[in-house]
Formats: C-alpha cells, structure tokens, sequence
C-alpha cells in the first residue's frame, strides 16, 4: 500500500512528508510482533512488543501523528509479561497502542488496519 491518497485533506502533515511518515510508522510495526483487534468500529488496538525506549518510541510518533491529523486519538499502555526498568521504562513483553478516530474518518481507520496487516505479513 505505498499509494498515500487515502490520508485525508484534514491531515495538515506536508505532502513530501507523508511517505517518511509512513516509513515510521511501518518500521514499529515491523519490529516485533504486532497483534491487531477492533474492539469497537471506531478504535483499533495493537499490541506491540515492547522492548527498551520501544514505549517512548510509540508515544513520541503518536504525540507527532496526532499533531498533524487531529482527528486521531492515541492512548497507550503497558500489556502482560513486562517489567520496569530504570526510569520507569518498561524492559519485556508487550505494550499496546488504541487508535481511534471520529465517525467521519472510518475509511482512515480502515486504510490503517489494512496498512498494519500487509507490514505484518511480509
């Protein structure tokens, strides 16, 4: 899915931008297992695994993401088998990331899954 013309006119995230972003996005998926559900139409949670600076990493792409396209919600936490580290940083197991968007962004929540399916696939 390299074609970029789902991401919606709302989204205020420079045009040249957007396949760097992408990339990013795609590289987290691809660096550890990733669970995907859809506990409500309108949210899609991933379980990622999590690893050292692997959470920071999440919440800082999420905090950017939803800078650009405010019609998305992140909300993240930690999942089963982890442990702390120093500074409050989780060391093993996994974290997960809820995305979630407004009725009117569906398709964007939909094109994600999609997005987070083929990456995991490969």
């Amino acid at each position: 899915m390299s074609d970029l013309a789902w991401v919606p006119r709302s989204c205020t995230l420079p045009t040249a931008e957007r396949p760097l972003r992408v990339a990013e996005w795609d590289a987290l998926f691809a660096a550890g297992p990733v669970s995907l559900s859809r506990p409500e139409p309108l949210r899609l949670r991933l379980v990622l695994a999590d690893g050292p600076g692997v959470a920071e990493r999440v919440r800082e792409l999420a905090a950017r993401e939803g800078g650009c396209c405010s019609f998305f919600t992140f909300t993240t936490g930690p999942g089963a088998g982890g442990t702390a580290g120093r500074g409050g940083g989780r060391t093993a197991g996994t974290l997960w990331l809820d995305v979630a968007v407004d009725p009117a962004h569906a398709a964007v929540l939909d094109a994600l899954a999609a997005r987070i399916d083929a990456v995991a696939a490969r």
